[in-house]
Protein backbone atom coordinates (compact mmCIF):
# COMPACT_ATOMS: atom_id res chain seq x y z
CA UNK A 1 0.00 0.00 0.00
CA UNK A 2 1.15 3.40 -0.36
CA UNK A 3 1.23 6.17 1.98
CA UNK A 4 -1.48 8.35 2.44
CA UNK A 5 -2.30 11.68 0.05
CA UNK A 6 -4.82 14.41 0.49
CA UNK A 7 -7.43 15.05 -1.58
CA UNK A 8 -10.45 17.80 -2.18
CA UNK A 9 -13.68 15.57 -1.07
CA UNK A 10 -16.79 18.17 -1.25
CA UNK A 11 -14.91 21.24 -0.76
CA UNK A 12 -12.45 20.45 2.20
CA UNK A 13 -8.79 18.69 1.98
CA UNK A 14 -8.78 15.54 3.41
CA UNK A 15 -6.18 12.60 3.77
CA UNK A 16 -7.06 9.52 1.47
CA UNK A 17 -5.27 6.16 1.59
CA UNK A 18 -4.62 4.54 -1.90
CA UNK A 19 -5.73 1.55 -1.79
CA UNK A 20 -4.30 -1.48 -4.00
CA UNK A 21 -7.02 -3.48 -6.58
CA UNK A 22 -7.34 -7.11 -6.92
CA UNK A 23 -9.71 -7.52 -9.33
CA UNK A 24 -12.63 -10.08 -9.04
CA UNK A 25 -14.78 -9.68 -12.10
CA UNK A 26 -15.03 -7.05 -14.31
CA UNK A 27 -19.10 -8.31 -16.22
CA UNK A 28 -20.26 -6.33 -19.90
CA UNK A 29 -23.67 -4.77 -19.65
CA UNK A 30 -25.02 -5.33 -23.15
CA UNK A 31 -27.65 -3.70 -25.16
CA UNK A 32 -29.66 -4.68 -28.08
CA UNK A 33 -30.32 -1.35 -29.63
CA UNK A 34 -33.63 -1.47 -32.21
CA UNK A 35 -31.29 -1.04 -35.04
CA UNK A 36 -29.58 -4.36 -34.49
CA UNK A 37 -26.43 -2.76 -33.05
CA UNK A 38 -25.64 -4.43 -30.00
CA UNK A 39 -23.71 -2.12 -27.39
CA UNK A 40 -21.28 -3.70 -25.06
CA UNK A 41 -20.12 -1.68 -21.84
CA UNK A 42 -18.47 -2.15 -18.73
CA UNK A 43 -17.00 0.05 -15.97
CA UNK A 44 -13.13 -0.69 -15.08
CA UNK A 45 -11.93 0.54 -11.56
CA UNK A 46 -8.49 2.68 -12.13
CA UNK A 47 -7.80 3.92 -8.75
CA UNK A 48 -9.38 3.27 -5.26
CA UNK A 49 -8.90 5.73 -2.05
CA UNK A 50 -9.98 5.10 1.10
CA UNK A 51 -10.68 8.53 3.24
CA UNK A 52 -10.10 9.04 6.44
CA UNK A 53 -12.15 9.32 9.59
CA UNK A 54 -15.75 9.99 7.18
CA UNK A 55 -18.53 6.92 7.29
CA UNK A 56 -21.91 6.47 5.34
CA UNK A 57 -24.68 5.91 7.47
CA UNK A 58 -24.48 2.97 7.79
CA UNK A 59 -21.08 3.12 9.22
CA UNK A 60 -19.04 2.04 5.90
CA UNK A 61 -15.62 3.96 4.85
CA UNK A 62 -15.79 6.46 2.42
CA UNK A 63 -13.53 5.47 -1.25
CA UNK A 64 -13.08 7.84 -3.76
CA UNK A 65 -13.06 5.89 -7.16
CA UNK A 66 -11.79 6.96 -10.10
CA UNK A 67 -13.05 5.09 -12.61
CA UNK A 68 -12.97 4.50 -16.74
CA UNK A 69 -16.22 3.35 -19.69
CA UNK A 70 -14.97 0.55 -21.99
CA UNK A 71 -17.26 0.31 -24.94
CA UNK A 72 -17.45 -2.19 -27.72
CA UNK A 73 -19.96 -1.81 -30.36
CA UNK A 74 -21.10 -4.43 -33.02
CA UNK A 75 -23.66 -2.75 -35.45
CA UNK A 76 -24.83 -4.95 -38.65
CA UNK A 77 -22.81 -4.39 -42.14
CA UNK A 78 -25.85 -2.33 -43.39
CA UNK A 79 -24.79 0.09 -41.08
CA UNK A 80 -21.51 0.28 -41.26
CA UNK A 81 -19.52 3.02 -43.69
CA UNK A 82 -18.67 0.87 -46.77
CA UNK A 83 -14.65 0.85 -47.36
CA UNK A 84 -13.24 2.10 -50.43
Amino acid sequence: MADKIKINFGGEEVQALPIDINQTSENWNQYLLDDGTLIKMKLVATKVMRIDDKYDAEGNPLYIIQSTNITSVNAPAHLKKKSG
